[in-house]
């Protein structure tokens, strides 16, 4: 191995004490197709001499196999490690490297240049301090050029150098730079894109990447290597923000000790410091700051700590513990940009699981804006977000959280959603704004609540929720059950899929987007009867789980119950009372549930009902009994 430092021979110690004083600068790479980030990262590798003697052996092999660059080495294959990249040479996911030169560390990704992997672009440029852009002289700026531009000024990156590669097959021509850098300039005003470095270089012959060369004369600027030794990173631009702290564990290893741990996201805090903690608005004073090798007068951005308080207020974990004079807002409704990063679409009105820095909340997009095309930047209208999209949402919670906007801090405005179901992240975002509603409308308290209404009718209310395939008999079960339970005294009231449709929901196809609005509006509807006192049949095909469980987490635990009329596709068919299974058949009905559209069914309901073994009232019955079971009725 051929080091960069002789103390890691002379004096071990020293060298490392060095080096852990070193500040550290993550940066991604980004461009169109072959412009040579993979090559330029290589490079950089190879020059900083911390590549093992079997690693340069080995990529001296792999340029005879896989090599673009004739007898020379390819410096990309140090990079590009999966056998679908070298074979294709084209960068497919993010790849991190790491170096380090006499001044500091480094982190780089390496990102990929195709329209399908802009989620892997967005997720290497998360946590970057700095982007380089590569563009080839000999094509200036492309349709990929531009959409990780877009892409950079979406997630806030604050400092940029466009690398103009490949100078070396322009013959190192002072106007192909000079007309590049025209062109981006004038694109990068469109983005908002203010601290732009240009260098010209060849990644490949070393030009202007550690050391200037000889063949550009005319260029006066930094080298690559001299750029990213200098820029400032985001640890010292951070320690002049507001405080931020948000709690990951309250710490009470004993009665005497009672601290709030986290890292600190952004500013200073000092033992004296008055703090405001959000969501709740609460005051306290820090009275230490607490770490594992002890004490602290002063903590700044990135410092992990305990913090201790004069007052004994309440704070859990997902609380933003701030300056009291400039504390984080606090909302339940938001303007955000999305990154969709699942193949399966975003649908409004679909909960998921949203996770804001140490915050965890249900959350479901209310509203789709417009949708922004990467590649032209125009806008337009969407129903619903695709595998790579990105769209101007809105974003609704089911409580107040603690937040900044994104391009004021990345910690508490970043986001990422979770599907409720296999805990898979789907989708990343940046929070624009509070929407206004969410600070004017607040709940109006009443005398009578839902407990005063249920004992004047003797029962308990709940959600009887009936779901299976069109034809499976949800509706004629349900007809029965409401017929006995009002025999019987009971305060009733059946939603039926086709009656909504006539009214509140006329204005709802049955696309996926549209089927997942039709049931929460039901899933409202059915909450606020609930909240009169009233037993509430369903009868809807519902075909998605991830609503049911929607509609169920608007009631109480108790007060939902998931019947599956389970009947078999054929016998459904066979059965057709309204004709619909023939004319999807024919092709006449599109987006037919059981045909050309799926149906989840439920994985653990209350009552497994299947018709062809019992009869309609043997049904009802058995529905009336788990009733009682569960106490709902007497």
């Amino acid at each position: 191995m051929a080091h960069a430092s002789p103390l890691i021979s002379e004096n071990i110690e020293t060298y490392l004490k060095e080096h852990e004083r070193k500040g550290l600068l993550r940066f991604i790479t980004c461009g169109s197709v072959d412009d040579g980030k993979s090559t330029l990262i290589g490079r950089l590798l190879f020059e900083s001499k911390l590549l093992f003697e079997d690693q340069l052996a080995a990529i001296e092999a792999d340029s005879k196999k896989y090599g673009t660059q004739g007898s020379e080495m390819d410096f990309a294959l140090l990079v590009d490690g999966l056998a679908a990249e070298r074979e294709q040479g084209i960068t497919i996911d993010v790849a991190y490297r790491f170096f380090s030169t006499d001044k500091r560390k480094f982190i780089v990704a390496d990102t990929p240049g195709h329209e399908q992997y802009t989620r892997n672009m967005v997720t290497g440029a998360s946590n970057a301090d700095a982007a380089i852009l590569m563009v080839d002289a000999r094509h200036g700026i492309l349709t990929q050029t531009r959409r990780h531009s877009f892409l950079m000024s979406l997630i806030g990156m604050r400092q940029v150098v466009v690398a103009i590669n490949k100078m070396d097959l322009v013959d190192y021509s002072k106007e192909r730079f000079e007309e590049i850098v025209e062109e981006y300039r004038a694109f990068a005003k469109q983005l908002g894109l203010e601290s732009i470095t240009f260098i010209p270089m060849s990644a490949l012959k070393g030009d202007n990447v550690i050391e200037h060369g000889h063949h550009m004369p005319w260029y006066h600027g930094p080298t690559l290597m001299a750029y990213l030794e200098t820029v400032e990173v985001d640890d010292q631009r951070l320690q002049r923000d507001p405080f931020r702290l948000p709690v990951q564990w309250v710490n009470r290893p004993n009665l005497d000790f009672r601290g709030f741990t986290g890292m600190v996201t952004s500013g200073t805090v000092k033992p004296g410091d008055a703090i405001r903690v959000q969501p709740s608005g609460k005051t306290s004073t820090v009275s230490r700051i607490y770490t594992f090798d002890g004490d602290l007068d002063e903590a700044v951005a990135g410092q992990s700590i305990t913090l201790l308080l004069d007052d004994e207020i309440d704070i859990s974990r997902g609380d933003i513990i701030s300056g009291v004079e400039q504390p984080s807002q606090t909302a339940d409704q938001f303007e955000t940009t999305l990154v969709w990063m699942h193949e399966q679409p975003l649908l409004p009105g679909r909960p998921y699981l949203m996770k804001l820095g140490t915050q965890t909340v249900s959350a479901t997009v209310t509203d789709i804006k417009y949708q922004v095309n990467v590649n032209t930047l125009e806008h337009a209208a969407a129903k619903q977000l695709d595998l790579n999209g990105i769209g101007i949402c809105t974003l609704s919670l089911n409580k107040p959280v603690a937040f900044d906007p994104y391009q004021e801090s990345q910690d508490t405005g970043g986001f990422i959603l979770i599907d409720r179901m296999t805990h898979n992240t789907v989708g990343a975002g940046m929070l624009h704004f509070a929407l206004r509603r969410s600070q004017n409308i607040h709940m109006q308290h009443v005398d009578i609540d839902k407990q005063a209404r249920a004992l004047s009718k003797a029962q308990q209310p709940a959600v009887v929720w009936f779901t299976g395939l069109s034809g499976a008999g949800k509706s004629t079960i349900a007809n029965r059950v409401e017929k006995k339970l009002h025999a019987a005294g009971q305060h009733t009231y059946l939603l039926d899929g086709d009656n909504v449709r006539h009214g509140l929901n006329r204005d709802l196809g049955f696309t996926d987007a549209d089927r997942v609005e039709n049931i929460r509006r039901v899933g409202e509807m059915a909450k606020l009867m609930v909240d009169a006192g009233l037993i509430v049949l369903t009868a809807f095909i519902s075909p998605f789980r991830s609503e049911r469980d929607l509609a169920r987490d608007l009631v109480e635990d108790n007060e939902f119950i998931e019947i599956f009329v389970d009947t078999p596709l054929e016998v459904a068919e066979e059965r057709d009372p309204k004709g619909l299974y023939r004319k999807a058949r024919r092709g006449e009905l599109k987006n037919f549930t059981g045909i050309d559209s799926a149906y989840e069914p439920p994985e653990r309901p209350d009552l497994h009902i299947k018709t062809q073994a019992i009869s309609t009232d043997e049904a009802a019955d058995a529905i009336i009994a788990l009733l009682r079971e569960r106490q709902l009725i007497s």
